[in-house]
């Protein structure tokens, strides 16, 4: 008798259901008729569909497809008015209908009972979208200029995954859509600003055929490697980035970055004499060349090149303090030899030498006294100059 009952029960239920979502369906395809409620009507039938029965029902994917082409029509028409209207709605809208239609689709491939596929809505469907498709790169380039980085590439990786989607396979994107490249590019750009390695990892490959922008590709690869601690490949792409770019304000920079933190000052300078055949004009080169002498231990060199260009500009930092450096760190070396007469007034010759060098130096950077505090220290008190070695050792105890 309790069985019965249940039984009567759930089949109350199931009819209750059935008609409250025959009811649900009526209302929606009514409402996308008159083109009234329309996000009423995608929102009803998105959640019927999360319902897995409900996933083969074809006439709830007309609707919801309906629906959304109904919205996008309604506000691209008027956006053509000039009337009030969110843009933004309207890419979004575009991206739900290709999110839509390639489930969709998914099912419209599968099997019948007989084994055989029939697809009855595939290429409708798809020149449809392939019709609203350059709005997904419209709508990408649009956020990233609106900094929202994660809706960007939302809608870029999209338009590049179409290539991918059977429900597109006629129109052989990957052979034929020479955007592509460029597109691929921004979905790293806007993958590169959220800071998600994946994302960027997943399109560089096509994003490196953008001649356009092939250097920064290899910009924002070489920065992913360095924020997963990839040391390899951050050493392989800089390498690379340079080998194309030489001239590059980045890749150089950076290399020669990475060879001083291991200390490879002998790849430093093979580097940079490459880099001066490219640019023998370029300032930076010659500092970098005088640093790395001055870091090997081949302090005239060094000197003679900040010299060379303390002549042709007096006021450069780097080149006052590595002229007085190579100066003073040639003395010190000279200290730790056999002691003689003539040997302590070399050392001295070479403290007088370096003193104007380091005293610009401080005057232009008197913030960095880790850098020149200790040399003046040591000359002041080797040259007898007790008002300055009194005031800088004060500054040094402190």
């Amino acid at each position: 008798m309790k069985l019965r009952i249940y039984s009567i029960i759930l089949l109350f239920l199931v009819c209750g259901t059935a008609m409250s979502q025959k009811k649900e369906i009526s209302t929606a395809k009514e409402n996308v008729k008159k083109g009234t409620n329309l996000d009423n009507a995608e929102q009803s039938m998105q959640k019927l569909l999360g319902d897995s029965s409900n996933r083969n029902n074809t006439k709830i994917w007309d609707i919801l497809f309906e629906s959304l082409r109904k919205q996008y029509n309604q506000g691209n028409e008027k956006l053509y008015l000039n009337q009030k209207y969110d843009t933004v709605s309207l890419f979004n809208i575009a991206s739900r209908m290709f999110t839509a239609m390639e489930s969709y689709d998914s099912i419209d491939a599968l099997p019948d009972k007989k084994g055989k596929i029939k697809l009855s809505y595939r290429k409708e469907n798809s020149s449809l979208l392939n019709t609203l498709r350059p709005n997904l790169y419209n709508g990408g380039r649009f956020f990233i200029m609106k900094q929202k980085y994660s809706d960007a590439y939302r809608l870029l990786d999209q338009y590049l995954n179409t290539a991918e989607q059977p429900l597109f396979e006629s129109f052989h994107y990957d052979a034929q859509d020479k955007l592509m490249p460029e597109v691929a590019y921004w979905a790293v750009y806007a993958a590169y600003k959220l800071k998600d390695s994946h994302k960027v990892m997943k399109y560089t490959p096509l994003a490196l055929k953008d001649t356009i922008h092939h250097a920064m590709v290899l910009q924002y690869l070489s920065e992913t490697y360095q924020q997963e601690k990839d040391t390899a490949n951050y050493h392989k792409t800089l390498t690379e980035g340079f080998n194309h770019y030489p001239l590059s304000p980045f890749f150089y920079p950076h290399l020669i970055e990475f060879y001083s933190q291991q200390k490879q000052w002998d790849k430093a300078l093979v580097l940079t004499n490459r880099a001066l055949k490219e640019d023998s004009c370029q300032i930076t080169f010659h500092l970098a060349k005088s640093s790395i002498l001055l870091n090997q231990g081949n302090y005239k060199q060094s000197f003679a090149i900040s010299d060379s260009l303390l002549q042709k500009n007096d006021s450069l930092p780097e080149a006052n303090l590595n002229a007085g450096l190579a100066k003073f760190n040639e003395g010190v070396m000279m200290d730790k030899m056999v002691q003689s007469t003539r040997n302590k007034k070399n050392i001295l010759k070479l403290y007088r030498e370096a003193l104007p060098y380091l005293e610009k130096y401080r005057m232009m950077h008197p913030d960095k006294l880790d850098t020149w505090g200790l040399p003046l220290y040591t000359i002041y008190l080797n040259l007898n100059m007790g008002k300055q070695f009194d005031e800088i050792d004060k500054l040094m105890k402190k």
